[in-house]
């Protein structure tokens, strides 16, 4: 839940704290396993052995789908754990190498819909034809997510106090499950803790199907969403990328593309995607303004506003590559908003980004992941620079992560990460200011993150996580013009997170 922005300039500045250390960790995979955590039922083996005879047609080419696509070093989790606990009868960790992480399996069932299901579901009265005109099910798909934090940062910055506590630092209720055989849905309410506001979060509404193409499968959808890369299924996106909780605490640096977060749940996309071979993925999108308490018409007192939409693509190769499974690939945005109201100069940003994510399993439950990305912002700023928010028209934007984590086991892991972001000079969108704020006129911010987890249940999770600073708001030291260095801005920060 993102409130719109304010400018022009809220847009092009939008904080990297927002992506990384501020970021909302209400991602669609937790959906996925906080229904996980529900009680199971029937599994789909029963479902199929019933005679359903509707949902026995989804079922198997799912299961066909799946298995085929998943490699024999993963062959043990899925038979023992498929996904979606509560609509499937199966574990969790099907889905998940410790949530919010998606195995082959989960990406799978995602790209299906979430219509999977091992429950007998409700049909219409007397319905006994091949294509049923209901197919409910008998429970109601609700679930909940609750956060508590507390931070330490380096250097408390004056006239505040340190060792932040956060009960609930992010509290969600979902709505999520299959509607139809072929149309699955999730709604998701999200209180803030740091804004004491309770609104919609992050929505994803999908249509699924396959068709062969070339003599092979294909998998094709729609999808509705509000968050650019909120539909993706891998972990390397904005919206799905490591450290999958953060401090709220942390000092905000100056910068992030817009994928990072400016537009997450002020727009509306719609998307078709496709899966060929269970290798090759494409995904286009379109993206428009739905601003968030404004009514519409959308007017002069509006900001923020996309002018027509922004289209988005996506695509990526995936194939087993030795004991692992990798996937190269890249995605985009091209927009264009309005400095202020619905009319007049506007700015553009193009970001190009490329990806890349290697999982294997090492021995038994012993699990390595290896993700990076990176995106290259180009940044066309005529309505910021004739408002005066901006010196030069014409500037770009890099932020590069990399990271990789060990799993021991299903109740623990390690993680590292390294990131990275820089940009044009720009001394007055990048100004000097205590703590926020830059000196020399660069937004340069980069550092390492290091992470210990313990997942005692697989809907529990206690994390340490810390992130130093090796560059802040472009320096290492006095950045801020007030004396305050990069490693002021290290954080402790640990937490515990439920599903339920």
């Amino acid at each position: 839940m993102s409130a719109a922005p304010s400018s022009a300039a809220s847009v092009a500045s939008v904080g990297l704290a927002r992506w990384r250390y501020r970021r909302r960790s209400t991602r669609l995979d937790v959906i996925l396993m906080a229904l996980c955590a529900l009680p199971a039922v029937a599994p789909p083996a029963a479902a199929l052995a019933r005679g359903d005879a509707p949902r026995a047609r989804m079922l198997g080419p799912f299961l066909a789908h799946t298995v085929s696509a998943t490699p024999r070093h993963f062959a043990t989790t899925l038979l023992l754990v498929p996904s979606f606990s509560r609509q499937t009868g199966l574990a969790c960790s099907a889905c998940h190498f410790q949530f919010p992480q998606l195995t082959p399996f989960g990406r799978l069932f995602k790209l299906n819909g979430y219509t999977m299901t091992g429950l007998k579901t409700i049909p219409a009265s007397g319905d006994s034809s091949a294509r049923p005109s209901l197919s409910l099910s008998p429970i109601p798909p609700i679930s909940a997510m609750l956060v508590a934090s507390v931070s330490h940062v380096g250097k408390t910055p004056a006239g505040t106090q340190n060792e932040g506590a956060a009960l609930p630092q992010e509290a969600s209720l979902f709505l999520a499950g299959a509607l139809t055989p072929k149309l699955g849905a999730f709604l998701q309410y999200t209180y803030s803790g740091t804004e004491a506001s309770f609104g919609m979060d992050n929505i994803d509404i999908r249509f699924a199907s396959h068709a062969t193409l070339a003599s092979r499968d294909l998998l094709y959808g729609l999808t509705l969403h509000n968050n650019p890369t909120v539909q993706d299924v891998w972990n390397t996106v904005p919206a799905w990328g490591w450290p999958f909780m953060q401090s709220e605490q942390t000092p905000a640096s100056l910068a992030a593309p817009v994928l990072a977060d400016a537009y997450s749940q002020n727009v509306l996309g719609l998307g078709a995607y496709g899966l060929w071979n269970q290798a090759l993925y494409g995904e286009i999108s379109i993206y428009r303004s739905a601003l968030q308490g404004r009514e519409l018409p959308l007017d002069g007192n509006a900001s923020g506003v996309l002018k027509a939409v922004a289209p988005y693509w996506r695509v990526a190769l995936q194939r087993d590559v030795g004991s692992g499974h990798v996937m190269i690939g890249s995605y985009g945005i091209d927009s264009r908003s309005f400095g202020s109201g619905v009319s007049g100069l506007t700015d553009r940003y193009t970001d190009v980004a490329g990806d890349a994510q290697y999982e294997s399993r090492v021995t038994g439950e012993q699990v390595l992941l290896v993700r990076g990305s990176v995106i290259r912002e180009r940044r066309h700023l005529t309505s910021m620079v004739d408002a005066g928010g901006a010196d030069k028209l014409r500037q770009h934007l890099t932020a590069l992560q990399a990271n990789a984590a060990y799993q021991p086991s299903g109740r623990g892991s390690v993680s590292l990460g390294y990131f990275a972001t820089t940009g044009t000079r720009d001394g007055t969108l990048f100004a000097p200011a205590a703590v926020d704020g830059s000196a020399n006129g660069r937004p340069d911010t980069a550092g390492l993150m290091g992470e210990v987890t313990l997942n005692p249940w697989q809907n529990t999770r206690i994390g340490l996580h810390y992130t130093a600073f090796t560059k802040f708001n472009g320096a290492s030291a006095n950045y801020d013009g007030s004396g305050r260095r990069a490693r002021d801005n290290n954080t402790l920060y640990l937490y515990t997170w439920l599903v339920f």
